[in-house]
């Protein structure tokens, strides 16, 4: 199976589950893991520029790479994921929790 329809599935799936358990708009919270290089951080923290979002940081025991969470109020599922592929598309190497 490729990439593309393997993620393509994955969305659907995580749609279907945000529209059972939320009442929309809610708060969501998103996880990602970075490299510990303060551009990619700020990449990640740019994409969330004036939503309102409350974003931590924790950096790895080892410290190569940083957790990156946002709170943010999202309107729907089709938003969550529209975030999560933005993200996927333009910081190089994240990983989406």
């Amino acid at each position: 199976m490729d990439k593309n329809k393997k993620s393509e599935e994955f969305y659907k799936k995580l749609k279907s589950q945000l529209q059972d358990t939320a009442l929309w708009p809610t708060e969501y919270l998103y996880k990602f893991i970075v490299i510990s290089e303060t551009s990619k951080i700020e990449e990640v923290k740019a994409l969330f520029n004036h939503t309102g979002a409350v974003i931590n940081t924790r950096p790895s025991k080892n410290g190569k790479y940083t957790s990156v969470s946002v709170n943010v109020r999202m309107k729907n599922p089709d938003a969550v994921i529209a975030k999560y592929k933005e993200v996927g598309e333009k910081v190089e190497g994240v990983i989406s929790l």
